[in-house]
């Protein structure tokens, strides 16, 4: 595993600075009662979600986020320190997206990623897409969400000019 530093901010960052193999550690975003419940109520009705009480009674014995709101804290992270501001052209998807710890009232999450691809656009040349291994860890390191994110990313040197 080779540690990756960003030579560049968010701001300033394009598709040539992600380099395949690096893995980037970002984060922290702590997990309250009252949102794991506001959320489930809003989005994701299950006991385990609204019900600290319910709860105790369920397979998870206590109350725990919804895999959706576990992705959304992900997605704060990953739109905060990894991808580029200016650069980023949206994404076609997500492949693989895999819940595999439930996340509790009082876990600090933080993210974990490895520039899986760059792969230059064909018809396109002034963009490509960035294929992101992405984990989202527990403050014990436990990787509670994983998934292959995809992300459409311009080249800085390459890039259109209005």
């Amino acid at each position: 595993m080779v540690k990756g530093q960003f030579k560049t901010s968010p701001q300033d960052r394009y598709l040539e600075d992600y380099v395949e193999g690096a893995v980037y550690e970002f984060g922290s975003v702590t997990v309250t009662e009252e949102e794991i419940i506001k959320f489930g109520q809003r989005f994701d009705r299950q006991v385990f979600h609204i019900d600290p009480i319910g709860a105790k009674d369920t397979v998870y014995g206590g109350l725990i986020a919804s895999g959706w709101h576990t992705c959304s804290l992900f997605m704060r992270l990953f739109g905060e320190y990894y991808l580029p501001d200016r650069a980023s052209l949206g994404s076609p998807g997500a492949d693989e997206l895999r819940w595999l710890k439930p996340v509790r009232p009082g876990d600090e999450l933080t993210l974990r990623i490895t520039v899986h691809k760059v792969k230059p656009s064909r018809s396109k040349p002034d963009r490509g897409v960035l294929f992101s291994f992405c984990e989202a860890l527990n403050q014990k390191k436990e990787v509670v969400l994983s998934m292959m994110a995809m992300n459409l990313i311009l080249y800085r040197d390459r890039s259109l000019k209005g």
